[in-house]
């Protein structure tokens, strides 16, 4: 007979063992419930005559893949974790933890208060919790090293990687690999148990062998790796005092674990987490996709080759049109080059890539070729005129129902769309450079793009492995508005006195892994300078012009691709001496008397400038919520994660002082810095966006 403790979880007796089991669709969090159900069902177990042994295992896809992240920083209800990890491990009758699918956190520390563990081939396992700004906080810092030593568990706690069952094994993290179904295993473990083939033993009585060493070299790695970060080094800490008692690790263990929950890192970095989920709320969701088998590239470049890449690496075959055979070999050469790459990351072993490579990718001189793909990319050069003669063609040669999607970065989409008669087909698929590595895209929704189209997309970057965002159409989207405008912030302060150094010395600081003139550098100063000059027509006579990158560009220097740009790259390297006499060339013409700026003006009027185009982005409708734009930044751009993104560091200053500091800033530039409607209007009522993600 099935007994229920909570309502998700349940225990039986089956031939003198108790079997503990977890439901807790999907994923088997350890919500309250969970855990207050194990509590109940082990002491009735325990007390139980009939029972010798006690075997935990999970319903569906995991045993328990992580505590419930909701949970976190909320005020916590007995039993908590920890207390479900004392009442296994101290339970008088041997208990066997069966695991399977993701066992991560606070699934694993369950799992290491067991006094056996026995693992399916699917589990996968670690401590993810630095990811979330925390450190394991119920017993994996003192139960880990004694199990599996002080190394391991460092490595596995500071960096929350995952490994498998294979690896957990050979770290005897598990004891052994079993198969067939878990509620099976589960009974064939505790019976091994008992006729003692299968050793138990409690975690928390074993000893940790100490080792100075690893302490103090984990140490000096996170100093110089993660310097910014606060709950790798914690873990550091913790791990450090599983020499001692249980007793008193344990409680060092919480004390640490409480202060990462009070850091502002842990809500950036749980708000990222929840940030990334939360993009796939779409009004279009409930839209039948349509089926993409085959996906047709046309243009090779660097961004089609990396299209064609990622879409291979995703397991769809691919062909790529190019204008003649040179350009055709030039993007084998890059896909190969791209898939390489990947083989070197230990994304993709070599037999398969050679596999892909003879059987799936393909390149013509004919566009005509595409024709019965049932999604076309165009990814040819930034011209309105050359991407709606592209689409011209698609139309014709396209069948129908199939997906035409255009890579644009900046372009009018409905203008792209116009060129065709099928305007409902026709979507944005943004990629970010390299396509083929970065996660974000944007799906940017045209006035006709049917909603099964743009559910399409949403179904074809899942499958890429990519964070697919909805935009609207406007000059640059989401993220490449919002880029353009700090950008203007970021001239107009260089213009001013600042240098181009100190601005990337300033936001490097601040978290970024490069400043803004050293990205653009990278992305090819080239680029900027054309779409300055297709937007040169309707500049307002009111706009504050700046010509350095012009002149910049004027010289040849592009950045990277030509040697030189902000930065000289090759023999020589460092700051560009030439971009020094351009600046002060123009503060003269301009009659500019240069002033300093400290890292914190550089900052304040950098990140001012980003949560102000955000606004007015959200405002418009071209993001659905906050959410959206941390996705963006997060994914595409470079935010560093710990702060959340752009529109979570907004809610850390308030919608009353970002209000005052654009006034301020207003005086010396009023048609650059103005407040947005929204940020007013939150101002008034002391909204915040994250309450427009909860109202959203």
């Amino acid at each position: 007979m099935r007994v229920k403790t909570s309502e998700t979880v349940s225990y039986e007796i089956a031939d003198g063992v108790g079997l503990i089991e977890l439901y807790n669709p999907p994923v088997n969090a350890a919500s309250h419930d969970l855990r207050k159900g194990i509590v109940e069902a082990v002491n009735a177990l325990e007390s139980e005559g009939g029972v010798d042994a006690i075997s935990i295992f999970g319903a569906g896809r995991a045993f328990i893949a992580g505590a419930d992240i909701r949970e976190f920083g909320k005020p916590l209800h007995a039993p908590t974790l920890p207390d479900v990890c004392l009442a296994l491990e101290n339970c008088d009758k041997p208990v066997i933890a069966v695991l399977h699918g993701p066992t991560l956190g606070g699934g694993l520390e369950v799992a290491l208060s067991a006094h056996a563990r026995v693992a399916l081939d699917s589990l996968q396992t670690g401590f993810p919790e630095v990811s979330l700004g925390v450190i394991p906080g119920s017993g994996g810092t003192q139960r880990g090293p004694r199990l599996i030593g002080i190394p391991a568990t460092l490595d596995l706690a500071t960096s929350g990687r995952r490994i498998g069952a294979q690896e957990a094994l050979s770290l005897q993290l598990i004891d052994r690999i079993a198969s067939g179904d878990p509620r099976c295993v589960a009974i064939s473990s505790a019976k091994e148990a008992l006729a003692g083939s299968l050793i138990v033993r409690r975690t928390g009585s074993l000893k940790t062998v100490p080792d100075r060493n690893a302490i103090a070299d984990a140490s000096r790695k996170l100093a110089k790796e993660q310097s910014r970060l606060f709950s790798p080094h914690k873990v550091v800490d913790a791990v450090a005092v599983s020499t001692g008692p249980l007793a008193e690790g344990l409680n060092t263990e919480r004390a640490l674990f409480a202060e990462c929950i009070a850091s502002p890192q842990r809500a950036g970095l749980i708000h990222a987490f929840f940030s990334e989920r939360s993009v796939a709320k779409i009004p279009e969701r409930d839209a039948t996709p349509r089926k993409v088998s085959s996906v047709g590239v046309v243009g090779g470049g660097t961004m089609g080759s990396g299209i064609a890449s990622a879409a291979l690496l995703a397991g769809f075959p691919v062909i790529v049109a190019e204008r003649d055979e040179g350009l055709a070999l030039r993007v084998r050469t890059a896909v190969e080059r791209n898939l390489s790459g990947a083989v070197k990351r230990g994304k993709l072993g070599e037999d398969r890539r050679d596999a892909i490579l003879a059987d799936m990718l393909r390149t013509t001189t004919q566009i005509e070729e595409l024709g019965e793909a049932d999604l076309v990319i165009e990814a040819v050069f930034e011209d309105m005129d050359v991407k709606r003669e592209t689409f011209a063609m698609l139309d014709r040669i396209c069948r129908p129902g199939a997906v035409l999607a255009t890579n644009t970065s900046y372009l009018d989409i409905n203008e792209i769309a116009s060129a065709t008669s099928r305007r409902q087909d026709v979507v944005g698929l943004h990629f970010f450079s390299p396509a083929h590595v970065m996660r974000l895209l944007e799906i940017v929704v045209a006035d006709r793009t049917e909603p099964e189209v743009v559910a399409t997309g949403f179904d074809f970057g899942k499958r890429l492995g990519k964070v697919a965002v909805r935009a609207g159409v406007c000059d640059g989207f989401i993220g490449n508005r919002i880029l353009s405008h700090c950008r203007k912030a970021a001239d107009y302060m260089v213009m001013d006195g600042a240098s181009p150094y100190e601005v990337d010395h300033a936001m490097v600081g601040f978290g970024f892994a490069m400043g803004p003139f050293a990205v653009q550098d990278l992305a090819g100063l080239d680029i900027g300078w054309a779409a300055r000059r297709r937007r040169a027509p309707n500049r307002s006579q009111q706009e504050r012009y700046v010509s350095i990158s012009d002149r910049i560009c004027e010289a040849g220097w592009f950045g990277r691709k030509s040697g030189r740009g902000y930065y000289l790259y090759g023999d020589r390297t460092g700051p560009n001496p030439g971009v020094e006499v351009i600046i002060s060339q123009e503060r003269a013409k301009a009659g500019v008397v240069a002033r300093e700026f400290s890292d914190s003006d550089i900052v304040d009027r950098y990140m001012l400038a980003m949560v102000s185009e955000a606004a007015q982005v959200l405002w418009e409708g071209v993001a659905l919520r906050p959410a959206d734009i941390d996705a963006v930044h997060l994914f595409g751009y470079g935010f560093p994660r710990y702060r959340g993104g752009p529109m979570h560091y907004a809610d850390t200053i308030g919608a009353l002082e970002l209000v005052k500091r654009i006034e301020r800033c207003a005086i010396e530039d009023g048609f650059f810095w103005r407040v947005p409607p929204l940020l007013r209007r939150m101002a008034e009522t002391g909204q915040t966006f994250a309450g427009l993600n909860q109202a959203a």
